[in-house]
């Protein structure tokens, strides 16, 4: 036991006397949370500059301009009469997403009763400031509309709560569920933390075998350590302690952005540590495979760089091919934030996240099993040399 000890206290130093792995596993979950937490602190979007060409110039246009105004998502940045330089506003200022062209006769035709054509040409290039801007210009059209059909009502002589039903004829209701104020932080923050707590820990077990490899100690190691479950084990066991700090921090971060995910910590920890162990198995695999740490780090980088894409957090997985399902099914990071979802964001249960629980248990044990295989005949190739 003393001598299992001895190997982890060695394993520690090994981490600190490389700077590399010092600065790359505490200093990047620390810089990435700072960063990505100021990045979506503001949570969501609001003050999107659009363009109005107003080419009635009316006081119905007026009134429609002061209502995007007073939107919170929008603010109303260039107004012009015409469409002369619309194309130049919109080539200098590329953070337009959308352009709203009120046409010739608005107010006229808006008082007949007739339905004029409100022209918004939306920039999709970036689809989350296009639904934002989209959806409330539409918003205060239709509120617009409402507003003045009602009104015309009413001077006819008709009630307030007739002229309504008149002007809607059924009623819509939206109910909007768990991250109700579309809060992004809420939603993006964890996931990419999530996905940066993977990248370190491949990269760092990338080189646990490696760097012996290429340092000359590995023959020393086993030579002297029969047993392949502990130098398994030591070569794990500091990494689980440090995220397990890293995700002390992750949970401070909470406080200091006010973030509310106060459910159902204990069981999503519990999941957290499946999710690292799996993790810490894929590298530990290709690191005794791979014996450069150069190769090992470029292969484990390969995995881990499209694993937040691939994991389905912000573009479902029924929208991809099957065969890019069946990659993303083998790695950890997707079965973690499909389990996050579920407990922190929807704030269901434990049993909810069965399914993604074993799929990282039987990724871990899969690669366990073949990182001992790998191991035994690395073992049994140097010792043979010797």
């Amino acid at each position: 036991m003393k001598n299992f000890f001895l190997l982890i206290k060695r394993e520690f130093r090994l981490f600190w006397d490389n700077s590399v792995l010092r600065l790359l596993f505490i200093g990047a979950p620390i810089m990435y949370g700072i960063l990505l937490g100021f990045v979506y602190q503001k949570g969501k979007v609001t003050d999107l500059p659009v363009v109005v060409v107003d080419e009635d110039q009316s006081q119905m246009s007026r009134k429609a301009i002061e209502m995007m105004n007073d939107n919170e998502v929008l603010n109303v940045a260039f107004i012009r009469y015409d469409q002369n330089d619309l194309a130049k506003i919109v080539a200098e200022n590329d953070n337009i997403p959308a352009v709203v062209i009120i046409p010739k006769d608005f107010e006229k035709q808006v008082m007949t009763k007739k339905y004029p054509e409100v022209l918004t040409i939306v920039n999709t290039s970036n689809v989350l400031t296009a639904n934002y801007a989209s959806t409330a210009i539409q918003i205060c059209l239709g509120t617009l509309k409402a507003g003045v059909q009602i009104e015309a009502l009413k001077k006819q002589g008709m009630p307030e709560s007739v002229a309504m039903s008149q002007y809607e004829p059924f009623k819509t209701t939206f109910i909007k569920k768990y991250n109700r104020s579309t809060n992004y932080m809420y939603f993006l923050w964890p996931g990419i933390l999530a996905t940066v707590l993977q990248q370190v820990l491949l990269l760092g077990l990338a080189l646990s075998f490696a760097s012996e490899y290429e340092n000359g100690t590995f023959r020393t190691l086993v030579s002297e350590n029969k047993s392949l479950l502990k130098i398994m084990a030591v070569k794990i066991i500091p990494y689980l302690i440090m995220s397990f700090g890293i995700w002390i921090l992750y949970y401070l971060f909470t406080f200091w952005f006010r973030i509310p995910f106060y459910e159902n910590l204990g069981a999503l920890t519990f999941v957290a540590g499946i999710f690292v162990l799996s993790v810490c198995f894929i590298g530990i695999l290709v690191s005794i495979l791979i014996p450069s740490q150069l190769k090992a780090t470029e292969i484990l980088m390969v995995i881990a760089t499209p694993s937040f894409i691939l994991s389905g957090f912000t573009w479902p997985l029924s929208q991809m091919p099957d065969w890019v399902v069946a990659v993303a099914n083998v790695i950890p990071l997707t079965h973690f934030l499909q389990a996050f979802r579920i407990l922190l964001i929807e704030e269901g249960t434990l049993s909810q996240c069965s399914g993604a629980i074993w799929a990282m248990i039987w990724i871990g044990l899969v690669c366990a099993v073949l990182s001992y295989v790998a191991l035994y005949f690395k073992r049994k190739k140097v010792l043979k040399q010797g």
